[in-house]
């Protein structure tokens, strides 16, 4: 998947997310728990773009690290809207899948480039010797 399409992918989790609030009784602990994973999903596809233009490998990964942990914040607040039984849990499965798999592509995308970080340094270490 390109950047451009992870954007894409990244932007429509947040709408998602935002209509599910939206849907979301009014009651203080629904609204509690919709406004983080508003914050959250909404963090996730912002922080990418910003990872997109990292101006460096370095700034590359922590700002893909913080992706990934947004994208797994939003996964718990799904979790507990419905574990709490404020929504129906089948309603909100393909959401939690969306967020994990988004999870498991940040979290590869960050190891990949710690892996090329590590490489190269142990490139420049032979070199000196």
């Amino acid at each position: 998947m390109n950047p451009e399409e992870l954007k894409k992918r990244t932007k429509q989790f947040a709408l998602r997310a935002i209509k599910l609030f939206n849907s979301l009784p009014k009651k203080k602990d629904a609204e509690v728990l919709g406004i983080q994973l508003l914050l959250a999903s909404t963090s996730v596809g912002a922080n990418y773009r910003a990872a997109c233009r990292a101006r460096s490998q370095a700034d590359f990964i922590s700002k893909i690290t913080i992706v990934e942990e947004e994208s797994d914040e939003s996964a718990y607040w799904i979790e507990l809207l419905g574990e709490s039984g404020i929504v129906k849990k089948k309603l909100l499965e393909n959401l939690l899948i969306e967020a994990n798999e988004l999870t498991a592509i940040f979290t590869s995308s960050g190891r990949t480039a710690k892996s090329k970080i590590n490489s190269q340094f142990k490139i420049r270490n032979t070199q000196l010797i």
